[in-house]
């Protein structure tokens, strides 16, 4: 039976739910973003986050799973937190919690096609993994640039006495 899902197959789905809903928000949040790296990152975000949610959606309903809807409290209180933010605090802290949600969402998806029962989630889970990489990647690069600029002002900023 293809839909033959376990507790492991559950918890998947909901937690990759929170997660993608939490991805798409945020992006939505961060095009405010001076930065056309944010921006675009943020772009990317929202496009391949929607696409996944809307294909976990359709999964989780063939298997009658429920799926959490808007935000988790976890992501409330890192939404309420950007919010306060501008500039580069804004950008910074957005994007060191792409780097953390990204790698925890890579080690969900990595534990789901390991232990999960049902084919279905786990080819989700192993044609989602590649692009969470890359998310993960991206933002490690734009997280640096981010730090390599703000060393830059420092330097060329006025002399400390």
């Amino acid at each position: 039976m293809p839909h033959q899902t376990n507790c492991q197959d559950r918890l998947f789905a909901q937690l990759a739910a929170a997660g993608g809903t939490a991805e798409v928000d945020f992006g939505n949040l961060a095009k405010k973003s001076g930065h056309s790296a944010i921006k675009e990152f943020a772009s990317r975000m929202v496009d391949d986050h929607s696409a996944a949610n809307e294909k976990l959606k359709s999964l989780a309903e063939a298997d009658k799973i429920p799926l959490p809807q808007g935000l988790d409290d976890e992501h409330k209180q890192l939404r309420a937190k950007l919010e306060k933010l501008e500039g580069a605090a804004f950008d910074l802290a957005y994007i060191s919690g792409q780097i953390t949600d990204h790698q925890r969402t890579a080690q969900l998806l990595e534990w789901e096609i390991g232990s999960g029962q049902d084919t279905d989630l786990q080819h989700f889970a192993s044609d989602t993994l590649p692009i969470v990489l890359e998310h993960l990647r991206m933002a490690r690069d734009i997280k640096a640039k981010l730090a390599s600029q703000a060393l830059a002002d420092a330097a060329s900023g006025p002399p400390r006495r």
